[in-house]
């Protein structure tokens, strides 16, 4: 997943997308996930995500409040390397405005991340204010894909993922 600078960029959020939370049925768990880092949530990522991930053509870096713990805890568990992370900036003027407007606290620094590059954004808090602020915002192509936090990440995204990041290179 890392490489050439011309790849797309692949900002992946854990929680939701990666750790699936608010279903109705059970999690299933996936054994030494449960060790890990001491955190129960890990029990729910499947390193199933892993190869899946790898095998997309872009630079996944962490877009994730567990900031540097995603390279410590995450990454191991489903067989990736150390990835880079987005350090998000304190607090600005910027942000009550932009949670009025809808705008998730992620985007601008997302976009300023991305520096013009291509990227796909994969959370479950995305929404139509973040869509329409990337378009007015970022001059190259961008994918905000939204995933439904209770199932995590689904064949379905995968193929729409492969299929966005293939057309971006």
């Amino acid at each position: 997943m890392t490489g050439s600078t011309r790849r797309p960029l692949l900002f992946l959020d854990v929680d939701g997308p990666l750790i699936p939370f608010g279903g109705a049925t059970p999690y299933p768990v996936y054994g030494r996930a449960a060790d890990a880092g001491g955190n129960p949530l890990l029990a729910r990522l499947d390193p199933r995500h892993g190869p899946r991930l790898a095998a997309l053509p872009c630079e996944a870096v962490w877009a994730t409040t567990w900031l540097d713990d995603a390279n410590a805890y995450v990454a191991p568990l489903l067989g990736l390397p150390q990835l880079a992370v987005v350090d998000w900036p304190g607090p600005s003027g910027d942000e009550e405005p932009d949670v009025r407007a809808g705008l998730h606290w992620k985007t601008r620094a997302l976009v300023a991340w991305a520096g013009g590059r291509p990227f796909a954004w994969v959370d479950d808090e995305i929404g139509a204010a973040d869509r329409a602020w990337v378009a007015a915002h970022h001059p190259g192509p961008a994918l905000l894909h939204r995933v439904d936090p209770r199932t995590g990440l689904t064949d379905a995204d995968y193929a729409v993922l492969d299929a966005w990041l293939r057309q971006a290179l």
